[in-house]
């Protein structure tokens, strides 16, 4: 092992592997977010419309917030990449903490989102898929333990 890189224990790398499980779904969610030409079939049971029975603005207006939606998925499963990638696996604790608190500040209020959907329309979203998100970030970060010092962390300059 390089002098250069700490240490790091298995609570660690249990942890940034699981930031890694929420980065990738997160870039696939992404992509599909944006790119997609109509909306997702649980939108279509919540409005009780499929997608040519709407009109152009409804569809522009829809469409603009998928596409919000698809771009903050990339973001987050960008940055947390990035976060494993370099700060973390340096062993960098305000890494250890950003990781957590981007991927909770993104998927708290996404599941917020999903499940007033549930409850108030007929349709299905994918609302366990955020909790699932949600439990495994809290995971990750009680692993990790960012507010532990220890002989793999560096020291604040």
């Amino acid at each position: 092992m390089s002098a250069s890189r700490p240490a790091r224990s298995l609570r660690h790398r249990v942890a940034a592997w699981i930031y890694t499980g929420i980065a990738l779904p997160s870039l696939a969610l992404g992509a599909i977010y944006l790119f997609r030409p109509t909306f997702m079939p649980y939108h279509a049971v919540a409005l009780g419309k499929e997608w040519a029975e709407l009109d152009t603005a409804t569809q522009v207006l829809i469409k603009a917030l998928m596409e919000v939606a698809g771009a903050g998925w990339l973001a987050l499963g960008t940055l947390m990449l990035l976060l494993v990638a370099f700060p973390i696996r340096r062993g960098e604790r305000w890494a250890r903490w950003a990781a957590p608190s981007a991927s909770l500040l993104f998927y708290v209020p996404t599941l917020l989102a999903t499940l007033s959907v549930f409850q108030q329309t007929p349709a299905s979203p994918p609302w366990r898929a955020n909790l699932g998100m949600c439990v495994a970030t809290v995971i990750a970060l009680l692993l990790d333990a960012p507010w532990q010092r220890s002989s793999t962390s560096r020291r604040a300059p």
